[in-house]
C-alpha cells in the first residue's frame, strides 16, 4: 500500500529531477542569449538592407508594369517578381437590406448565404446557480477525482516543450 511518505519521496525525486533540467535549460538559455546578442547587429543590418532592396524591386516593377503582361512574372535570381492581379472584395453596406434581398432573389441558397446562428453561451450559463440552470434543461455533472501534477514553475515546461518540438521537426525534416 502507498502512503504518504512514499509519494513525498517520490515527489522530491521529481523536484529534484526538475532542478537538474532547469539548470540545464538556464545553462542553455544564458549561451542563446549570448550568440544572439552576438549575432543581433549584422542580422539587423541584414533585415533591413534586404527590406529596403525588395522596396526599390517593388517601385521598379510598378514603374515598368508594360514589361509583365505577358509573362505577368519572372524569375529572376531566385526571386519571382512581376505583376499579379490582387484579391477582390465585396463589401456590404447594409446587412439587413442585403439578407433581405438574397431571401427575396436567390431564396434557394439563402440558408448558405446567410449566417444564422442561436446558442446558449456557456461562459454566461456558469454564472447561474444550479436551481436556475434546472428550470432550463441543463444538467450540472460533477467533477471526478482525477491524478493531479503540476509544477509550479509552468515557464520552464513550456521552453522545454517548444525546444523538444523543435529538435522533433529538425529530425523529421533530415
Amino acid at each position: 500500500m502507498t502512503t504518504l511518505n512514499d509519494i513525498e519521496k517520490q515527489a522530491r525525486m521529481y523536484a529534484d529531477k526538475r532542478q537538474i533540467l532547469r539548470d540545464r535549460v538556464e545553462a542553455f538559455e544564458a549561451e542563446v542569449d549570448r550568440i544572439k546578442r552576438k549575432h543581433y547587429k549584422g542580422i539587423r543590418a541584414a533585415q533591413i538592407a534586404a527590406s529596403q532592396a525588395e522596396d526599390r524591386l517593388g517601385i521598379s516593377i510598378d514603374a515598368a508594369p508594360e514589361l509583365f503582361i505577358k509573362p505577368k512574372t519572372h524569375n529572376l535570381h531566385g526571386i519571382r517578381c512581376g505583376m499579379q492581379m490582387g484579391k477582390g472584395k465585396i463589401e456590404i453596406a447594409d446587412n439587413d437590406k442585403t439578407c433581405a434581398l438574397i431571401r427575396k432573389h436567390l431564396a434557394d441558397q439563402a440558408d448558405v448565404l446567410i449566417k444564422t446562428t442561436e446558442a446558449p453561451v456557456n461562459k454566461a450559463l456558469n454564472q447561474l446557480s444550479a436551481a436556475e440552470l434546472k428550470k432550463i434543461g441543463v444538467k450540472v455533472i460533477p467533477g471526478k477525482d482525477q491524478v493531479f501534477i503540476k509544477a509550479t514553475d509552468s515557464a520552464l515546461d513550456k521552453l522545454v516543450e517548444a525546444l523538444m518540438k523543435e529538435a522533433r521537426e529538425k529530425e523529421d525534416a533530415a
